[in-house]
């Protein structure tokens, strides 16, 4: 069925529009309970904007592809994946629990056709693409592919497409690019081997599955107890979501010395770069550890790589750095990888009630700061956070940066890895009040010049500001390491301080003795005290922290007290922490014995 619309454009750019109704049968027909990776992705979806939680991709149809071939090949992946004919029916107000999959149905495919494409074709597509994501999917109802195709006198050049993020991810997203493009070049696919997203839901409910989501949830409350509450926390981060633009480095420098590095080393590529990325990382932030979210990871297993589901769950990283040098660092990260990679899944609903427990017993609020994405090992991933009219080709600039358009994150540098050979391709966005534009650029050029010089030999990391160019970051002399984490004590009497109307707050560091989980290295013991002059007024430990707590999202700059002390009113000499400790106590404690 097709049926006519006006001529529409983006832009400047016109095209005469159609929209094709696409039939499929020939699918199996099942129901059953939502995966856990699902349940993350809806429970998203239905918090968030369109545009920041669906996907998107653009897919360059080879030369000759004729319309017809095009829509026939979309057809086929329909019937072949169950993912793609998979709807979530619902009550209204309620997050779905079961997935029903169609013996058969229909998609529209809307046809942008040219006659003349603009100068950078691919962009246009990209743009076409990152436009479609603003639209909401329906769960209900809606086939989880938005599509369009960029013709050019109705020959298609590009797919463009916005997906739902209840059935796919990036990887997934390969899987089906790299099959449509085997189905145009007249391929037979081989038959299924991965599986499908019942079938992982059904290996989630077995005693073996509720175990490893048990275990995935006591690896993440061990960082999240233990960890640096936010990687970032500095003078100039502020806010739960920034807007960034895209850097783009492009390097064959960087690519043949990280095939230098590998093989000196006997790593991997890919863990090598990770290691040589949280090394620079952490020496930037001045953290102790690099603690990050590798969200593809978690497909390394078989019968996953190949899934055309949403596995979109964070593998989170833990890689502790006080070591003497990078090779060391890097004999370490292998096994911190798998380990993240092991306890990736989980269920989500458990999760954020474990960290809402945790982190209101710790003080802090868990930021998501660092997210690396490694999809260079994916199938044909020419991905769309990257759009480019040139494909993979060991042609390439020895070391070229890029800027392209603003994205707004919840975290503040967002990684991917495009391509490792015989070009290390990333695309970056990193929070510009962070990182300037000249410090974003420095970051990727000396993360190259970290490789190269790891080639040669090992790179103490004492010495990573000299071979790098890239500095620590400068906190001033109110910032010290509290609790695993950098704080500001002037800063968390202050808020304290407007979070209870204003009553005077003076608060200093205390040495107590470190917790379950905690490493004995000084840092870990050291602990925050807070004295509050009430003034007579009802004031509880429990009260002061449940107010604190309310006033930590947006500052990670903070971490609230452990102990809480009451008394009636600041001394004369409100500065001074013996001063206080001279005063009348009408109450202290910890303030975390019951939930307000």
């Amino acid at each position: 069925m097709v049926s006519e619309q006006a001529t529409s454009g983006l832009g400047n750019t016109r095209a005469r529009a159609r929209t094709l109704t696409v039939a499929y049968a020939g699918g199996e027909e099942r129901r059953g309970p939502v995966t856990m990776g699902q349940a993350n992705m809806i429970r998203c979806i239905l918090r968030d904007e369109p545009a920041l939680i669906n996907i998107h991709d653009v897919w360059p149809a080879p030369a000759g592809t004729r319309l017809e071939a095009a829509v026939d090949a979309l057809r086929a992946l329909a019937v072949r994946h169950e993912a793609l004919r998979t709807t979530f029916p619902h009550p209204p107000g309620s997050a779905p629990r079961e997935q029903v999959v169609s013996a058969a149905g229909t998609f529209t495919v809307t046809v942008l056709d040219h006659d003349e494409l603009p100068a950078e074709p691919a962009r246009y597509a990209e743009a076409l693409a990152r436009e479609a994501r603003h639209d909401r999917f329906h769960l209900d109802r809606d086939f989880p592919l938005r599509v369009s195709l960029v013709a050019l006198g109705g020959a298609p050049v590009f797919v463009a497409l916005a997906a739902s993020h209840a059935v796919t991810d990036v990887s997934a997203l390969a899987v089906l690019k790299e099959e449509w493009l085997a189905l145009l070049s007249g391929e037979e696919l081989p038959p299924l081997t991965a599986f499908t997203p019942l079938d992982l839901a059904t290996e989630e409910a077995t005693p073996t599955g509720l175990r490893k989501s048990a275990a995935s949830l006591g690896h993440w409350e061990r960082i999240i107890r233990t960890g640096p509450q936010a990687m970032f926390a500095e003078p100039g981060a502020e806010g739960t979501e920034v807007r960034a633009p895209q850097l783009t480095l492009r390097s064959r420098r960087g690519a043949r010395a990280l095939a230098l590095v590998a093989e000196r080393t006997g790593g991997l590529p890919q863990t090598v770069l990770l290691t040589a990325w949280c090394a620079l990382l952490a020496h930037r932030t001045g953290q102790a550890a690099c603690v990050a979210a590798v969200p593809t990871s978690n497909r390394y297993e078989p019968r996953l790589a190949r899934s055309v589901n949403t596995l979109a769950q964070d593998a989170l990283l833990t890689l502790d750095v006080r070591v003497p040098s990078f090779d060391v660092l890097l004999s370490k990260a292998w096994g911190a990888a798998l380990n993240a990679y092991r306890h990736s899944r989980f269920d989500a609903v458990s999760l954020w009630e474990m960290i809402g427990r945790t982190t209101f017993e710790r003080g802090s609020v868990f930021a998501r700061d660092i997210v690396f994405n490694d999809v260079s090992t994916l199938p044909t991933a020419l991905p769309s956070t990257l759009p480019s009219d040139r494909a993979p080709s060991a042609t390439g600039p020895d070391l070229e940066l890029g800027w392209g358009e603003e994205q707004v994150l919840p975290t503040r540098v967002l990684t991917f890895v495009h391509e490792t050979d015989p070009l290390l391709r990333l695309g970056v966005w990193a929070d510009p009040a962070l990182f300037p534009r000249e410090q974003a650029e420095g970051f990727l050029v000396g993360l190259v010049r970290l490789l190269e010089a790891a080639a040669t030999g090992d790179v103490p990391l004492d010495a990573l500001t000299e071979v790098t160019g890239v500095r620590p970051v400068e906190r001033g002399p109110d910032w010290e390491r509290v609790d695993g984490s950098w704080v500001s004590p002037p800063a968390v009497a202050e808020a304290l301080s407007r979070a209870l109307d204003g009553v005077p707050v003076h608060v200093h560091v205390t040495a107590d003795p470190p917790r379950d989980g905690e490493l004995p290295d000084g840092d870990a013991e050291a602990g925050l005290t807070a004295y509050i002059a009430s003034g007579g007024a009802a004031l509880t430990p429990a009260g002061a922290h449940a107010a604190f707590m309310e006033a930590l999202p947006g500052r990670p700059g903070l971490l609230a007290p452990r102990r809480y002390v009451i008394v009636q009113d600041a001394p004369a000499e409100a500065d001074r922490s013996g001063a206080w400790l001279r005063q009348q106590i009408l109450s202290e404690g910890t303030g975390r014995d019951r939930r307000m």
